[in-house]
């Protein structure tokens, strides 16, 4: 049993900022994890330039927490297309950009596919199966 014991870090002032924007606790309603996805979806931004340490900390545990709200509101076996989307997105922490890249469109048009105001076409089922690696039906 040697070593040193895993210690709590310090709570700095940059680790308090992002606790003040959005705290860690259980993610319980859907605006609470709208808004852990677009601070996600920041972070990952950010992260080619480099995080701090406290920034990864965080970006870790609201990672947890929204994986945790995933699996009670979106089980996998009984997900629509739309909550199959969503998951899959989060789980990749991707945002609308992202999925607008992906699928070569608009911005604009790939904002409004996870909010079930527009559909998807079969090329963008097939290139969204390819690329999350899963069964082109998920989507349907």
């Amino acid at each position: 049993m040697g070593g040193v014991p895993n210690r709590p870090a310090r709570c700095d002032d940059e680790s308090l900022e992002w606790v003040r924007r959005f705290p860690l606790r259980p993610i319980r309603a859907e605006a609470d994890y709208d808004e852990a996805g677009r601070i996600l979806a920041d972070l990952v931004a950010r992260a080619d330039a480099g995080l701090s340490a406290a920034e990864d900390d965080y970006m870790e545990v609201l990672s947890d927490l929204v994986g945790a709200y995933d699996r009670r509101h979106f089980p996998r076996e009984r997900s629509t297309p739309l909550e199959s989307l969503k998951y899959r997105m989060a789980e990749h922490q991707m945002k609308s950009a992202d999925l607008a890249r992906l699928l070569g469109i608009g911005s604009g048009h790939a904002s409004l596919i996870p909010h079930g105001k527009r559909g998807l076409s079969k090329a963008n089922i097939r290139r969204l199966g390819e690329h999350f690696k899963v069964g082109a039906g998920l989507f349907v």
